[in-house]
C-alpha cells in the first residue's frame, strides 16, 4: 500500500481527520469527476484503484496513472484556490474513498506542517513519474515502455499473488506508453503466445512476474 496521508498524522489529527471525511463508495467505470469540474475535494483511496486520464486535442482518451489504496486523488487543485480538475478519475474497480472539502484540507493545512509536508512530497513524487515517463517515451522503444508498465501495474494490483489480474484496457495500457492500440495489442500478443501474460476483456492477467520484468529489461 502507498504511503497515506493519515500515515503522516498524529494520532489526534488521524482521528479528527477520519471523523470529519465523507466515505464514498464507486463501482468499476464509475467517474469520480470528470476533467474540467470544480476541483473542491480531496479523496484518498481506501480501497481499489483509479484511473487518471486526459482528453487530447485529437479527441483521444490517454490514461496518465493509475492510482491504489492510500493514495491521494485530486491533490492538484487543492493548491490553487480557482482550480478546476486537470484529468478525469474513474473506479477500475470497486472503489472507496474518504473526502475532504477544500475548507476542511484547509483547516488542517494550517494547524498541521505535516499535511502540508505530505502534499509537497506527493507532489513531488508525481513530477518524477511523469518525468520519468517522458524519459521512456523518448528514449526506450515501445514494448519495453508498454510492458514495465505492465510489470508495475502487476506489482500495484496483486503484489503478492501467482496471478495478477489487471483490470485495464488495451488501449488503457498504449495510452501509458505512449503508443496506439494496434502496436499494443501487437506487443501484447507476442507476450501471451510467450505466456507471460494471459488477455481477457477489459483485463490482463500476469501469469510470470519474472519473465515479464526480464523481458522489459528490469
Amino acid at each position: 500500500m502507498a504511503r497515506s496521508l493519515l500515515d503522516d498524522l498524529d494520532g489526534v489529527d488521524r482521528r479528527e481527520l477520519v471523523a470529519a471525511a465523507r466515505r464514498r463508495k464507486f463501482t468499476r467505470g464509475e467517474v469520480l469527476w470528470h476533467e474540467g469540474d470544480p476541483g473542491d475535494t480531496l479523496h484518498v483511496i481506501t480501497r481499489g484503484y483509479v484511473a487518471v486520464r486526459v482528453s487530447t486535442r485529437m479527441g483521444d482518451v490517454a490514461t496518465l496513472a493509475v492510482l491504489g489504496p492510500g493514495e491521494p486523488v485530486g491533490i492538484h487543485a487543492l493548491v490553487n484556490s480557482d482550480a478546476r480538475r486537470s484529468a478525469s478519475s474513474v473506479a477500475l474497480d470497486k472503489v472507496e474513498t474518504l473526502s475532504w472539502t477544500r475548507a476542511q484540507v484547509d483547516e488542517l493545512r494550517s494547524r498541521s506542517r505535516d499535511v502540508d509536508r505530505f502534499l509537497i512530497e506527493v507532489l513531488v513524487d508525481q513530477v518524477q513519474r511523469l518525468s520519468g515517463q517522458v524519459l521512456q517515451a523518448l528514449h526506450e522503444p515501445v514494448e519495453t515502455r508498454l510492458l514495465a508498465n505492465l510489470a508495475a501495474l502487476a506489482e500495484l494490483f496483486d503484489p503478492d499473488a501467482e496471478v495478477a489480474a489487471i483490470p485495464v484496457t488495451q488501449e488503457d495500457l498504449a495510452s501509458m506508453a505512449g503508443t496506439t492500440r494496434p502496436t499494443a495489442n501487437r506487443v501484447l500478443k507476442d507476450a501471451e503466445a510467450d505466456g507471460l501474460i494471459a488477455l481477457a476483456r477489459g483485463r490482463v492477467d500476469v501469469l510470470d512476474r519474472t519473465g515479464l520484468s526480464r523481458r522489459a529489461g528490469g
